[in-house]
């Protein structure tokens, strides 16, 4: 396990969420390690530099971004499950599984949920 409780590593990816939605860089590249891994039903393990250029400026198609839950995972790991909202309409829920060592990310994978329906 890494020097950080599992509570500290909440925190950095709920940071790095945060990051994102307010598209603030400099606040990412602190919180995503050098060797960062990402996977999605889209993205098949790609690297650092591949996330930043395809997947972090995507912030802007949303309309809003809740976490629902974000709890300890064994290990390193973070679940996180988050309900959003298209400027173009529908709103979706996705979960994804973090590991975060040494306070900085190290592997994100996300998994697609379905459209929300309802109120």
């Amino acid at each position: 396990m890494s020097k950080q409780s599992n509570g500290s590593n909440v925190d950095v990816v709920r940071a790095c969420v945060e990051s994102y939605l307010a598209q603030d860089r400099a606040a990412a590249d602190r919180l995503i390690a050098e060797d960062f891994v990402f996977t999605s039903p889209q993205d098949d393990r790609i690297d650092r530099a591949a996330f930043f250029e395809r997947c972090f400026p995507t912030a802007d198609r949303l309309r809003s971004q809740e976490i629902i839950e974000a709890v300890p995972a064994s290990g390193d790991g973070v679940f996180i499950a988050y309900e959003y909202e298209l400027k173009s309409g529908g709103r979706y829920r996705n979960v994804e599984l973090s590991t975060v060592r040494d306070g900085r990310l190290t592997e994100t994978q996300v998994f697609f949920g379905g459209r929300v329906h309802g109120p």
